[in-house]
């Protein structure tokens, strides 16, 4: 392990980045896998107000995802459904299609603290389907600049040898 990994880290102790983007989404969270030594794991610590969500609905093609509610109350919306969450709470995200999108949202009166995570796969499809975007990411440990991050919206799509000299 290095100077900055250990192998016990206490929610009291990290440091929060609080963020707010428009009426709907707020949060105080980070991600600390790295703290513990992680490397196929992703792992965050969220405390979300009351009537907000810390994501627009999504689903991953690739990532699976679970969360564990340790105080509060919310919705899980999964798929076509909503489901009542409260503390003690775990809920999945497995990989998969729309059936799959998942957001959590605060209805509550309290903050909504839970974890959430998640295995760490190079490379990822996320689908929006709300407002019909996509994410298409990928990263190398080490080389940033090997990374890929794009978003889009479906139907901009080109013909594969759109741009392509010769073609």
């Amino acid at each position: 392990m290095t100077d900055q990994q250990t192998p016990i880290v206490n929610i009291d102790a990290l440091s929060l980045d609080r963020w707010k983007q428009g009426e709907l989404y707020e949060s105080a969270d980070t991600s600390f896998a790295t703290m513990l030594g992680l490397k196929g794991l992703g792992v965050s610590y969220n405390e979300v107000p009351a009537g907000k969500s810390s994501c627009p609905f999504h689903n991953h093609h690739v990532e699976d995802e679970m969360f564990f509610v340790i105080e509060g109350t919310g919705e899980y919306r999964f798929g076509s459904a909503r489901h009542p969450i409260r503390k003690g709470d775990v809920l999945g995200a497995p990989a998969g299609g729309a059936e799959t999108a998942h957001q959590i949202i605060n209805t509550g009166a309290t903050p909504l603290i839970y974890l959430g995570i998640s295995t760490k796969a190079a490379t990822d499809i996320v689908e929006y389907p709300d407002s019909g975007k996509f994410l298409a990411k990928t990263r190398r440990e080490g080389a940033p600049d090997r990374s890929f991050r794009e978003m889009g919206r479906a139907g901009d799509s080109l013909d594969y040898w759109d741009g392509e000299p010769g073609a």
